[in-house]
């Protein structure tokens, strides 16, 4: 199981290459997984999965009715894109080109890594993105929380 944390400011090399930051490569160490799944965000962002944590969530999304239009689409838009990605001895991964245009990024980066994933970031979407922080944070944490016994 991971639990990730950590914001890092990063760039591109020349090839399209991210190298993952050594804070990040020893919590990701933790667990088993040598290879990761490289996708698409809900959000202008990319998504880079453990291959056990996209392995489960591909299971949900493969247990969906896919009689269902709502649910075939659902899955469309979610496998889309998707790569895997083996880090080298340098931990360096390589983003796709179509990926790297879906986030809009081009050489500076911010990785935001929580619970099991980190969120791969344009510098300047990142920014903007958190900007516009709700007006009353703790209104949102109370509605996020209001069924959990914190």
């Amino acid at each position: 199981m991971y639990k990730l944390s950590g914001e890092y400011e990063i760039k591109l090399d020349e090839k399209s290459r991210l190298r993952l930051p050594s804070s990040l490569v020893k919590q990701l160490e933790s667990g088993l997984d040598k290879s990761f799944m490289l996708n698409r965000g809900f959000e202008k962002c990319l998504i880079l999965y453990p291959q056990s944590v996209w392995e489960e969530k591909s299971k949900e999304v493969n247990q969906l009715n896919p009689y269902n239009i709502k649910n075939r689409e659902f899955a469309r838009f979610f496998f889309r894109g998707a790569t895997q990605v083996d880090p080298d001895s340098s931990s360096r991964i390589v983003i796709p080109k179509s990926l790297l245009e879906h986030a809009g990024i081009s050489q500076d980066i911010i990785l935001l890594a929580y619970h099991n994933q980190v969120e791969i970031w344009s510098k300047d979407a990142y920014l903007k993105m958190i900007q516009e922080e709700p007006a009353d944070f703790a209104k949102l944490a109370e509605e996020v929380f209001r069924h959990k016994d914190v």
